[in-house]
């Protein structure tokens, strides 16, 4: 049938048993992974004040700060080579690895016994996170057709946000348990080993990666003077190549700026929602802990249909009106939420809206980057724009601890921060536009 004649019909009716299983494979690995990350983001003062009780009250967001800096870190070099990994020996066996990994250590961090042995779990720890992404994305963009791809992206990208939400909605119950409870929610990161040998059974390997993975084996085989200069892209290092090759540079330069918009933007401002809201609450008289948790989930519950909205829209609009709507609409939204809201139930309805743009945003990888690049380099190229911005990103943490310590408020910072989304808006326009395309051989 083909692909006109299958748009007819209601797009989840043109799908498969396979492809929905790779979708819930790549979701729910991602949810995990924004259960672990949010899991540190509301644990990480109490932490620091078990871990490293003689820190001074004014250090206490800087250090959080260097703490979410190095699972940062982490994660970008796990990224990239993870991404590596999954484009030489496949999908499902690195997304099995990566799962199997980050319960180990997630699980590790909660018996940690000094801010040291943290710190160098949580990098542990991150390393292991990052190599899901770029899997799951490559694996989910193969196996869905066309007019359904960024559909799929926005809907493996929401486990992100169901992730978090989770994470908050454990913490609302788990944080009263005293000054142990964040062990208790690291523990709860072991949850993916179990996961994985689901996934080990159920879910195929991508029938796009099988073959090219048969054409770069059968390649090698011949002389290097035979081969085509596109041939010969199948033999070199996928690192090297999407970095060498002049239109795929290109293309990894704009895709690694607009994502260095969103990652900055969010870990810089994002993780100092739970903490901003916990002060606007207790500024009221009313209970931080439980405020903190509250905001973690109403601002996710956003979030959750921004990831879904933008797969929707971008497949309707196009990539770029789609991204270029949620970089603008996130600059605008910052500091109204974070200098111009102080009643708490007004932030309750900024944090909803301000979710699904800053956090939502984060869709135009998984549905834009797949289609810069050839099957047999997509999931190298996707986990380098992805996760070669945290380089850079982790800064946003550490600038916006550092402006909070120093002046004692949030609004600054955030609004400082976020003015990185006007990059996003002039990098945008000069990316291709894919839409209804099919992935590139």
């Amino acid at each position: 049938m083909s692909e006109v004649a299958l748009v007819r019909k209601p797009w989840a009716k043109t799908l498969n048993r396979t492809q929905w299983r790779s979708l819930l494979a790549a979701n729910l690995g991602w949810l995990f992974d924004g259960f672990e990350t949010y899991a540190l983001i509301l644990t990480a003062s109490l932490v620091l004040k078990t871990l490293e009780p003689g820190a001074p009250a004014t250090q206490v967001s800087f250090l959080t700060g260097v703490t979410i800096a190095v699972t940062l870190l982490g994660w970008g070099f796990g990224g990239i080579l993870g991404g590596v990994f999954a484009d030489y020996f496949g999908r499902r066996r690195a997304l099995l690895t990566s799962m199997v990994l980050y319960a180990a250590f997630t699980g590790l961090t909660a018996v940690s016994w000094s801010w040291t042995s943290f710190l160098v779990l949580r990098f542990i720890t991150g390393f292991a996170l990052g190599s899901e992404w770029g899997t799951g994305t490559s694996l989910v963009a193969e196996t869905w057709p066309a007019h359904a791809r960024a559909k799929a992206a926005g809907l493996m990208q929401c486990g992100l946000g169901l992730g978090f939400f989770v994470a908050s909605a454990c913490w609302y119950f788990i944080a009263p348990l005293g000054t142990n409870s964040w062990r208790y929610m690291f523990l709860i990161g072991v949850l993916p080993a179990v996961f994985a040998l689901w996934l080990r059974r159920t879910v195929p390997e991508s029938d796009s990666w099988t073959s090219a993975h048969s054409r770069r084996r059968a390649l090698r085989q011949r002389a290097d003077g035979e081969l085509t200069a596109h041939e010969k892209s199948f033999t070199r290092l996928t690192l090297r190549q999407i970095l060498v090759d002049p239109k795929l540079r290109r293309l990894t330069i704009l895709g690694s700026l607009m994502s260095l918009v969103t990652t900055l933007g969010w870990w810089g401002i994002s993780t100092w929602v739970p903490a901003y809201v916990a002060s606007r609450a207790a500024a009221s008289g009313q209970p931080a802990t439980a405020w903190a948790s509250w905001a973690g989930m109403i601002y996710n519950a956003g979030a959750i249909a921004g990831y879904i909205g933008f797969g929707f829209l971008a497949d309707r609009i196009g990539r770029k009106p789609a991204v270029l709507l949620y970089f603008g609409a996130s600059l605008v939204l910052t500091p109204v939420l974070f200098l111009w809201t102080h009643s708490l139930g007004l932030i309750v309805v900024v944090l909803v809206v301000n979710g699904f743009f800053t956090l939502g945003q984060y869709t135009w990888m998984p549905v834009w980057l797949p289609e810069f690049y050839p099957t047999h380099l997509r999931a190298t190229g996707a986990a380098f724009v992805f996760n070669a911005a945290r380089f850079v990103a982790f800064l946003g943490p550490l600038t916006a601890g550092a402006i909070i310590s120093k002046l004692g408020g949030y609004g600054i910072a955030a609004t400082a921060v976020g003015m990185i989304y006007v990059l996003g808006l002039v990098v945008a326009p000069f990316c291709p536009e894919t839409r209804g395309q099919k992935l590139p051989d």
